[in-house]
């Protein structure tokens, strides 16, 4: 599986975050890294780096009425909200590299999905669709209130799916763009028979944090050292009957939402009424109904080359440049899509 330029659509869960069960006495392992297991790495190539380098400040955004506790972090403090959904297995660390380019021209916020990162919620196991797009609509609302500011939702693989059925709800009035991150309908659902043998196949446990690190990039799952030093740690929780580190989200016990999350993907990402941009990390990833509203210019495609599944991560300069760019070309302001010559009345 190191061949990750040919990964499919779904390989977020095979590729980073292959996972075990982990007992009620688990932590999270970004809150406080390894303070068990002495560190056995060799070197200081895997060790941990620290979000703040990237990030301004990290928040729990509680739900209310509910048990649901939603960890975000956050960058920047001008312009349009880029909000950042990750694919099955990561967390909100995915996007920290590119959030630190990203936060120059605009506000970023990447969210911990329910049974991820830090996040808390009433039911770890429930990613079905409608659940995961009411967190999100949830986040949003307890966070901006009835004013939200212009928000482009920007989803990676599973996190694009959502962020599609997101803007398909039409319920988010200030939402202004939506950027899809390497997941297309016909390859994401072909590809659902191998995933839990994918899933099973993949390394379980880890004697420390170095080591899953150093796992997730020989593996091929992630191309860049440092924004796995910065996000594996986040997608881990320490065992403490096993005495080593495990994979945070339970992904092999979600299959029968998987499907959900896919079908009929396509026609509402063309359906979106917003300024569209689809990122691919190969050209074999098409179905013929992006195809064709590719071709009747329905959205903006970019196929980014040398890159795997996790393209934000491996490539987060050329793909922060690729947002701020589609920011500008849709003239996308704090407020919502700016036209020239038409003054917006104060607020």
């Amino acid at each position: 599986m190191d061949n990750s330029g040919n990964l499919t659509t779904l390989s977020e869960e095979s590729e980073e975050q292959p996972q075990q069960s982990s007992s009620p006495s688990s932590t999270s392992a970004f809150s406080n890294i390894s303070p068990r297991p002495p560190s056995q790495s060799s070197s200081q190539k895997y060790s941990p780096l620290d979000w703040t380098d990237y990030f301004d400040q990290e928040d729990d955004i509680c739900i209310p009425d509910t048990e649901n506790v939603f960890h975000v972090y956050k960058a920047g403090s001008e312009g349009p909200v880029v909000f950042c959904l990750h694919g099955g297995g990561y967390s909100g660390l995915s996007f920290a590299l590119s959030a630190s380019k990203i936060k120059d021209k605009s506000q970023v916020v990447a969210m911990d999905l329910r049974g991820h990162g830090k996040s808390i919620s009433d039911n770890d196991l429930d990613l079905s669709i409608d659940t995961l797009c009411t967190d999100v609509l949830a986040v949003l609302s307890t966070m901006y209130g009835d004013s939200p500011p212009a928000i482009i939702l920007i989803g990676h693989s599973m996190g694009g799916s959502v962020a599609v059925h997101v803007a398909a709800k039409r319920t988010l009035p200030s939402l202004a763009g939506l950027v899809v991150v390497d997941v297309v309908e016909g390859t994401a659902l072909a590809s659902l028979v191998h995933m839990q043998k994918i899933l099973s196949s993949r390394a379980k446990h880890f004697a420390n944090v170095e080591k899953a690190i150093e796992w997730s990039v020989k593996s091929g799952s992630l191309r860049n050292i440092d924004s796995a030093r910065v996000s594996m740690p986040a997608t881990l929780m320490y065992d403490e009957p096993k005495k080593c580190y495990v994979h945070r989200s339970c992904l092999e016990e979600t299959e029968q939402y998987w499907r959900g999350w896919y079908e009929g993907l396509s026609e509402k990402f063309l359906s979106s009424p917003v300024p569209k941009l689809l990122l691919l990390a190969g050209t074999d990833r098409l179905d013929r109904t992006l195809t064709i509203g590719q071709m009747q210019g329905k959205f903006q495609m970019v196929v980014v080359r040398h890159t795997g599944h996790a393209i934000q991560e491996d490539v987060p300069d050329e793909f922060a440049t690729l947002i701020l760019n589609f920011i500008s070309r849709n003239r996308i302001g704090p407020h919502g899509i700016e036209i020239p010559g038409l003054r917006k009345p104060a607020k």
